[in-house]
């Protein structure tokens, strides 16, 4: 499997020679965007922490002023993290010492009369910041988006108007040299009776010169809100940028914001980042029955009828995105249900209850799964035909934000702090594995419920269609 992931981010890093990440070594071991190098949650990290505590194998442990969802990033020496000062309207970059965790600089981006009303599970400061060439993009959707060089200072500042509903959600996306925001809200504002004269449109992508802040093109698009962040895709030499929408998934030429094909669904609110592999686009559709859709990238206009190889509607998530390693895809459902599909197939191999309730989205590193509930608990599982519970590790705090990985060190931020994680000596090795371990009774809202058991050959909620064209 090492051998695999070491093959896999090679031929991922030649892929995307000419698009927007730095070298090698920097794509491989360093997380400077939502999901990390392969924008789809995978760390080729040489070993990553298993067991740790409030105080066991804490390298250091910093308060964060403000609320914020976004996820760390990190540079060189560098941490970078977005937050937001609700009482004060003001929404700012922190950077941070990797090595001591110490505050290098709390630069206020945007300053506000007030804040929007925005989701109660949300925050003003969700979207992950983007890190390249000594540049770090930040995105607080309506409220603005930024630039900054590596000492926190602002280089540029650009605001696209538009109502963006439970809050700002979609990261930033670099393709080539444009940033690439996806702006999806309503025609009014929902939870106060704010007006935008000059909103630009209730859904549209926009193409930001990186550089400049000035924007290159705008795609208006109808349909519901979203939040997703998009997923750039190399397919035959040709780039395409999968950006899904509440009620339909949209690939998009990058260069032009023209749209190649699409396929609808009934959804809104949707959240997962998408993951492509194996020939396939994995998409969740979203609230409130969502359905996952294993698409087929080589069609053009409407290929809802035509290029979707399967869809699944058991336990697929509303918030956490997928994860593949190799030819396996996994789903953490926002209940706790972790499911192992074959993903050409659609298949289920397994199913299991690993308890707590989600929504950050898993990291794939080897050939564990490192799921983070909530209630900051982080379930280490295996990946593979055999499923097993390596360890069960806490952190006291809420924690919504997915975390990350730098070299060796894992990154969790909580409603509070930020914790850097390593392995230090005398930690558990992997000898101490268990399979199929139940959750402590205290971490699950049902003790008394078994884990789900799915037999490789069943596939209870799997549809086969579209396997013509």
């Amino acid at each position: 499997m090492r051998l695999q992931n070491i093959l896999i981010v090679l031929l991922w890093c030649f892929s995307q020679s000419d698009a927007s990440h730095a070298d090698d070594d920097t794509a491989a071991t360093q997380w400077t965007e939502f999901r990390g190098p392969t924008a789809m949650g995978t760390a080729f990290s040489d070993s990553l922490p298993l067991r740790w505590s409030n105080q066991k194998n804490v390298t250091w442990k910093v308060a964060i002023p403000g609320h914020g969802l976004s996820s760390p990033v990190i540079s060189g020496q560098t941490v970078w993290l977005t937050t937001a000062d609700p009482d004060q309207s003001s929404l700012h970059v922190l950077r941070l010492d990797l090595q001591s965790g110490e505050l290098l600089s709390d630069t206020k981006v945007f300053d506000h009369d007030n804040l929007w009303a925005i989701h109660w599970k949300n925050s003003h400061a969700s979207p992950t910041p983007l890190l390249h060439d000594d540049m770090c993009f930040v995105h607080f959707g309506s409220h603005g988006t930024a630039a900054l060089n590596s000492s926190g200072t602002i280089l540029w500042t650009q605001r696209l108007p538009y109502y963006h509903h439970h809050g700002p959600s979609n990261s930033p996306v670099l393709v080539d040299d444009m940033l690439i925001l996806v702006c999806d809200g309503l025609d009014h504002s929902f939870y106060d009776d704010r007006v935008i004269p000059d909103a630009i449109a209730p859904q549209f992508l926009a193409a930001l010169d990186a550089k400049t802040g000035e924007i290159r093109w705008i795609k208006p698009r109808n349909g519901r809100h979203s939040y997703a962040t998009p997923l750039v895709i190399n397919l035959n030499g040709a780039k395409q940028l999968i950006s899904p929408g509440g009620d339909r998934v949209v690939a998009y030429d990058p260069e032009t914001g023209e749209e190649i094909w699409w396929v609808r669904y009934d959804g809104y609110s949707l959240v997962p980042r998408p993951v492509f592999g194996n020939g396939l686009v994995f998409v969740c559709t979203g609230y409130d029955e969502p359905t996952l859709l294993a698409i087929r990238p080589d069609g053009t206009g409407d290929v809802t009828a035509s290029h979707v190889a399967w869809k699944s509607d058991r336990s697929v998530p509303l918030n956490p995105s997928p994860i593949l390693a190799d030819d396996q895809l996994y789903t953490l459902s926002d209940a706790g249900i972790l499911t192992h599909y074959a993903a050409e197939s659609g298949n289920v191999v397994w199913r299991k209850r690993v308890g707590g309730d989600y929504s950050a989205s898993p990291i794939l590193h080897r050939d564990r799964l490192y799921l983070l509930s909530e209630s900051g608990t982080m379930t280490i599982v295996s990946t593979g035909d055999r499923y097993k519970v390596f360890a069960r590790n806490s952190v006291p705090g809420t924690t919504l934000a997915s975390p990350a990985v730098n070299g060796n060190s894992l990154f969790i931020r909580t409603n509070t702090h930020l914790f850097r994680i390593d392995e230090q000596s005398g930690a558990t090795t992997d000898s101490a594995a268990r399979s199929d371990s139940p959750p402590p009774a205290a971490k699950t809202k049902q003790p008394n419920q078994p884990p789900i058991e799915i037999k490789a050959d069943e596939s209870p909620g799997i549809r086969i269609i579209g396997k013509g064209t």
